[in-house]
């Protein structure tokens, strides 16, 4: 496979992912700055922009758990370095994968610095809502979505070549 050279450009790249960093890190700062923990405000009747502080993994998952920060720290670096060799093979999936790691350094950031990840936007319909989320988590899932995409895509293209042999 091509190297990342090949393809987008690794400074694009780079910048790309500085620049996921950035936003989600301002949207914290801005959160930490004005709101204080448990504070809400609604935007509009489904949306509000509230301050948690989640001690567990994406959507709040294990929230409550006694997983250790160093634990979460260490897994999100270990997921970065794998996706940054991974990445190095597979072209198609450079873009996405500066997501996941922009988003995950942007995490791992927040439990280096305030033991927890800010969480602020909360979107619910009625009484039913959605676990509190930050711009990272939707970097990366967003990212993650398309790279199951590209490599659907992929099967799918190397399936009918196959049969077309």
């Amino acid at each position: 496979m091509r190297e990342v050279s090949d393809g987008i450009g690794k400074w694009k790249l780079v910048l790309l992912a500085t620049f996921v960093l950035l936003c989600d890190q301002l949207s914290k700062f801005t959160v930490l700055h004005f709101l204080s923990r448990g504070d809400c405000y609604q935007v509009l009747s489904f949306f509000n922009i509230v301050r948690v502080e989640n001690r567990g993994i994406t959507f709040g998952i294990f929230n409550g758990a006694s997983t250790s920060a160093l634990v979460l720290i260490l897994l999100s670096l270990a997921i970065v370095l794998l996706l940054v060799m991974w990445v190095r093979r597979e072209m198609i999936y450079q873009l996405p994968a500066s997501g996941i790691i922009a988003g995950a350094v942007g995490n791992a950031l927040d439990r280096i610095f305030h033991g927890a990840v800010i969480d602020f936007l909360d979107f619910h319909i009625g009484a039913y809502h959605w676990p509190a989320f930050n711009v990272a988590d939707s970097v990366i899932v967003v990212a993650a979505t398309a790279m199951v995409c590209f490599s659907r895509c992929l099967e799918k293209r190397k399936g009918s070549q196959e049969l077309r042999s």
